[in-house]
This record gives structure tokens, sequence and C-alpha cells, in this order.
């Protein structure tokens, strides 16, 4: 695929100012990198990396993007950075992402999810210049009751444990912004989005199966599975980004049939398993172990949780391309080539052409 093919797939963002919160996360990486191959001007405003090794650093993008390194619970810092650059498209990914690290730090995460997201759209309130906002929370807003069929944007907001509920939280802040002073605003349009959870290369955070499958595998150790039945609606990253993309240059383009909130998930028919998950990347590496951890867990960790998204498909035109055997193949593909010492940006730029390659 040429470098033309991509750039007109998504033209609009080509010369445009894109200000991206969470860059130096793992999902933040994949969309700044996509982002350069449309010739976006792009500023990020994030912490540092979170982990050695890190996608970001792998990436050099440091030396490659304008970027701060910042706290988003920062209002000042943030206000700053968002007016000096004065962009046009946003998208909000900064956040406390772990369910695990919410039980250990509940304050963080509220203090973050909430209010640093609070401070975001301030910022975009105050910065004349934004003409698309895409504020990123997760799926896992929803009031989880394991129902067997996908939740729908207008099912109940909720959430049992501290990440939950602060991402519900942080929806109903964004409606409140969104009501209040985002719907009298011209020439603009704010979307909140959910996605499942996502897999690909780069990711080293802690307690996440791929990252957990791969420390493991380096380390020449079992890969321990505490909720081996447990299904999560598993993706690769540039899924969901392909809908940022899609959706923020439709709010950009035609704000006022595009607000509100939208689902970007896998199909719901085939969903794996962790195990399953586990064995097929083994497979797909060539090595590792499976060693079922029988611990009881007092925590509550959702079993079941997928997405309806056909508002996506019907009025976005968006649609999973990648099914879990292809994901998880070019998830390791990815990983193998990091293993091998080999060129990661070469790698993450080839996954993106053949990934929009499937877009045509």
């Amino acid at each position: 695929m040429t470098s033309i093919d991509i750039k007109k797939t998504f033209s609009l963002y080509s010369g445009k100012r894109v200000f991206v919160t969470g860059h130096t996360g793992f999902k933040g990486t994949w969309l700044v990198s996509l982002l350069k191959e449309l010739g976006a001007e792009i500023k990020g405003y994030a912490l540092e990396p979170l982990s050695t090794p890190n996608h970001f650093d792998l990436l050099d993008l440091k030396n490659n993007i304008e970027h701060v390194f910042g706290d988003i619970r920062d209002l000042q810092n943030l206000n700053t950075a968002i007016q000096n650059f004065k962009p046009e498209f946003v998208f909000h990914l900064a956040a406390q992402a772990l369910v695990k690290e919410s039980y250990k730090n509940p304050v963080n995460t509220f203090d973050t999810n909430i209010m640093g997201s609070i401070n975001l759209l301030e910022a975009v309130r105050k910065c004349d210049s934004v003409r698309s906002l895409v504020y990123i929370t997760s799926d896992k807003c929803y009031e989880n009751v394991e129902w067997p069929w996908g939740y729908r944007e207008n099912d109940p907001l909720g959430g049992q444990d501290p990440y939950s509920a602060s991402k519900g939280a942080a929806e109903l802040v964004f409606s409140a912004y969104a009501r209040s002073y985002f719907s009298s605003r011209t020439n603009f349009g704010a979307a909140s989005v959910r996605a499942g959870n996502v897999i690909g290369g780069g990711d080293w955070a802690a307690d996440r199966i791929i990252p957990d499958c791969i420390r493991a595998i380096e380390n020449n150790t079992p890969i321990l599975l505490r909720n081996p039945k447990s299904t999560r609606p598993w993706q690769h990253v540039l899924e969901p980004i392909n809908g940022y993309l899609l959706l923020g240059a439709r709010l950009y383009s035609n704000p006022n049939h595009f607000e509100g909130s939208w689902n970007f998930g896998p199909a719901t028919s085939k969903t794996p398993t962790v195990e399953q998950v586990a064995k097929m990347l083994i497979k797909y590496i060539g090595k590792g172990a499976i060693k079922i951890e029988e611990t009881f867990n007092k925590q509550h960790e959702a079993n079941l949780l997928q997405l309806n998204c056909d508002k996506a498909e019907q009025l976005l035109g968006w649609c999973p391309k990648w099914d879990v055997e292809k994901t998880l193949a070019r998830t390791a593909e990815w990983y193998k080539v990091y293993m091998d010492g080999r060129n990661i940006e070469n790698i993450t730029k080839e996954q993106i052409y053949d990934y929009c390659e499937e877009l045509k």
C-alpha cells in the first residue's frame, strides 16, 4: 500500500493540528503513529511512559512530534498546552486504565479519570480553534450485569470496581459539558467513545493478558491465568483507532449528525476466553506454557462484557476488519520482531498499512 492510499482514506487530517492526550500510552502511540502517516501536525500531552520498555521510546516519538510531559490533573498546564497549539482536533485518551490498579489506588483513579477529564473538557471549552473532540472512555463504563448480548450506547452507566465507576462518571461529566456548553457552539462536534479490550504490539501494562503472556514467554515461565474462562471483547488496537478517526472527521465536517456516544468493538459472535487467547498466542509465538492460578480473589472482575456496535456500523460505516485469529497473529508478529531485536518503527508502520489496506 502506498502513502497516497492511506492519506486518501483519512485525507481530512493532512496538515491539520491534532492534540492527543495520553500519547505515551499503548493506544496513544498507535494513534499518533497513524496520524503521522496522514501528515497531521501533532501535539501530545501525557505522563512519561509507565513501563520499560515502551512503544513511545521504541518509536522515538519524543523526537518526532511536539509533545509535553504533563498530568491532566494540572488544569493550568493542560490549558496552556492546548491554547498555545490551537488544535482543530482533540483526542482524549489519557487515563488510569487498569482495573487492579484502581483497587490499589482508587483516589488516583477517580482523580485522573474524572477530574482530569473535566480539565480536558474545560480546556477545550475555552479553546475556540477546536472543531472536533473525540473523548475516549471505556466499555467498562456500562453497568455490567453480564447478560449475553452487547451493551448499546443508551444502556445504563455504572461500575462495581473503582475503574469502571470512574469511567461511568467520566461519561456523565461529558454529557453535562455537551449539553451545557457544546450543543450551542457553532462549527464544533463532540462525541464520547467506548471500546472493548484492545491488544497489539507495544503493550507492556501490568495485569493484561498479552503483556503477561509475553513476559512469561521471555522469562521461560508458565503463563499464570486467574480467570481462564472469562471473555473480553478482544480487538486489535487499530480497530477502535480507525473508528476514532472516522468519527473525528465526521464531527469536523457535520457535527450535528455525529455527536453523542459510540461503541467500537469486535463482532460478538466469536469471543474467545482468556485461556483460548493465551493458547493462540503461544501457537503463533512458537513457545510457552499455561498454568491456571487457583486463587480466591475477593475483588470483583467481570466475566462477560460485549458491545453492540450497530450504530457505528450503520451510521459511520465502521466495522471490524481483523478477526481474533488475525489480530493475535499480528500481535505475535510484532512481539517476535521486538524479541529478535529488529526495527520496531518498521513493523508498526507495516501493520498500519496492512490494516489500512482492509479499508479500501
